[in-house]
């Protein structure tokens, strides 16, 4: 196990009914700017929650981010933010909320082309507007972290960024929330934290055994949990299991000292910026692939992984590893998330654009060893379809 600091100052302000409690987490005296997405946080009633429980503070709405937030809609909230001087942002949904309010509050003091935060991946980040968060689609982990993607549609491009100072002051977490998620968006939640879970896991035996054992009790729960979500949608004892599961999975904790992957964040980036398909399904296709052509260099945690999470205990070692494989494809496909990219209208064909992409974006070392290159990519492409 690496040498290590781990830094995490949200604090988070879990169950039933505590959106109220926004009263006493934003600063009495803030001009507040809440930022949404769809009609959704309207519909389950949570925006109407959020704006009783500010009461009386000065307060803008910001409506349209997108399910992968885009540069071009987000710069319109920061126009605004700047021009009437707000000094503390709400993001209120999912994690493409969270992670577009992240953007928007390292861009409001940014001195230059907002832009350039992306390019260089928030290393250039000096300040950032304070900002909190109320949760209503567990899956990405950004109300924990201070990381967040964002697409820019005029360059097909998807990014990501990230900086100290972007962690949530606060975040609200009400499982009551998701009860009126559709299962699509559920399944997706699911895939994603599971998948947050394999890029900082599934690489090599490290020494770090509490991470290990903490990553697997957290793939345990959602291998157990999310098929119950799609049958139980409104038990609280689940949706608040895959809540918690979903932030534990990317608030850094079970990555610290451990190697990581993340070749498939980087190249499902991709078959989302090009072709607009869910950020969970484009893992979901990319995954099982890259666990296929590396299948040598992560042996021993996939055997770790095939006994200890699946219960493979029988046949050879080189059995053990392809039903490891075989057996996070049926996870997957259990979920109701295809799994390969035919089912999402991707043909063959595109292999050389989402290749060029990957070059053109510096996606050309991927992987825990960086061994993951351009050609490695374009086999784990070919073997999705």
């Amino acid at each position: 196990m690496k040498n290590f600091d781990f830094y995490n100052p949200t604090r988070i302000v879990f169950g039933q009914g505590r959106i109220k409690e926004l009263d006493r987490l934003v600063p009495a005296e803030a001009k507040v700017l809440v930022l949404y997405g769809g009609g959704s946080v309207l519909r389950n009633g949570t925006l109407p929650e959020v704006r009783a429980a500010l009461g009386r503070r000065a307060v803008l709405e910001f409506a349209g981010i997108e399910p992968n937030p885009t540069y071009e809609t987000l710069m319109e909230a920061v126009a605004l933010a700047r021009r009437e001087r707000v000094d503390f942002l709400l993001a209120v949904g999912g994690g493409s909320v969270i992670d577009g309010t992240k953007f928007v509050a390292a861009a409001i003091p940014f001195q230059g082309d907002p832009w350039q935060l992306l390019l260089e991946r928030g290393r250039n980040v000096g300040a950032a507007v304070p900002f909190g968060s109320v949760l209503t689609l567990p899956a990405t982990g950004s109300e924990m972290n201070s990381g967040a993607v964002i697409t820019r549609k005029e360059f097909k491009a998807k990014l990501a960024f990230g900086s100290p100072k972007l962690f949530p002051v606060f975040s609200v977490l009400d499982p009551v929330k998701t009860f009126t998620l559709p299962p699509r968006q559920i399944a997706n939640g699911v895939v994603d934290a599971f998948v947050h879970v394999m890029e900082q896991y599934l690489t090599y035996p490290a020494g770090a055994h509490v991470q290990d054992r903490f990553s697997e009790g957290l793939l345990l729960t959602l291998m157990e949990l999310g098929p119950r979500a799609l049958a139980e949608p409104e038990n609280y004892e689940v949706r608040a299991s895959l809540m918690w599961a979903a932030t534990l999975a990317l608030n850094g904790l079970i990555g610290a000292g451990a190697p990581q992957d993340w070749a498939t964040h980087m190249i499902g980036h991709e078959l989302t910026a090009l072709f607009g398909i869910d950020h969970a399904q484009t893992l979901a296709v990319v995954l099982p692939s890259v666990l296929a052509e590396q299948r040598a260099a992560k042996r021993a945690k996939l055997l770790q992984y095939g006994e200890l999470v699946l219960g493979i205990t029988t046949g050879s070692p080189d059995e053990r590893v392809e039903a490891a494989i075989a057996g996070t494809r049926a996870f997957f496909e259990a979920m109701g998330i295809a799994t390969r990219l035919g089912a999402y209208g991707v043909a063959a064909d595109s292999l050389d654009t989402i290749v060029g992409q990957l070059k053109a974006h510096g996606m050309t070392a991927l992987g825990e060893r960086q061994e993951l290159d351009l050609d490695a990519s374009r086999r784990v492409l070919a073997a999705s379809f």
